[in-house]
């Protein structure tokens, strides 16, 4: 998915698991709210490191951050060459797992919180890599 798509996704999905966590201040509910927007949409930052490790160098990022139209807009065009989607969809598990691991530790609410953002994402990405979405 687009960032934007995930953007949009994460929004709903962070407002509704926020609905759920009373405990926490209005303040709290808004910053976990920004948190799991962004969450939402930063996580695919991963995909560059893999692009890395498949062809041996940076030219998606730096081609990326040369014109971030193409970046947020016309985001088929960052990895025209490269196959990721088997391994963004494996990071994103990874990267999930030691996050929500390690909030686990100090926050349990936001360790679910956390889990229901990234499920959320990965399912919307399985989702269109399969075409249904």
């Amino acid at each position: 998915m687009k960032s934007l798509e995930h953007a949009a996704v994460g929004a709903v999905v962070s407002a509704v698991a926020v609905a759920f966590l009373p405990e926490f201040s209005f303040l709290e509910q808004v910053g976990l709210w920004v948190y799991g927007l962004l969450l939402s949409v930063f996580v695919d930052l991963d995909h560059f490191v893999i692009a890395r490790l498949k062809v041996g160098d940076w030219h998606h990022l730096t081609d990326a951050l040369s014109d971030l139209r193409v970046a947020f807009v016309d985001q088929e065009l960052v990895f025209p060459d490269v196959s990721i989607t088997v391994e963004r969809l494996l990071t994103h598990l990874l990267i999930g797992g030691v996050l929500v691991g390690g909030l686990a530790f100090v926050s349990v609410p936001v360790a679910v919180f956390t889990a229901i953002v990234l499920y959320v994402h990965v399912v919307c990405d399985t989702l269109r890599a399969s075409g249904v979405a």
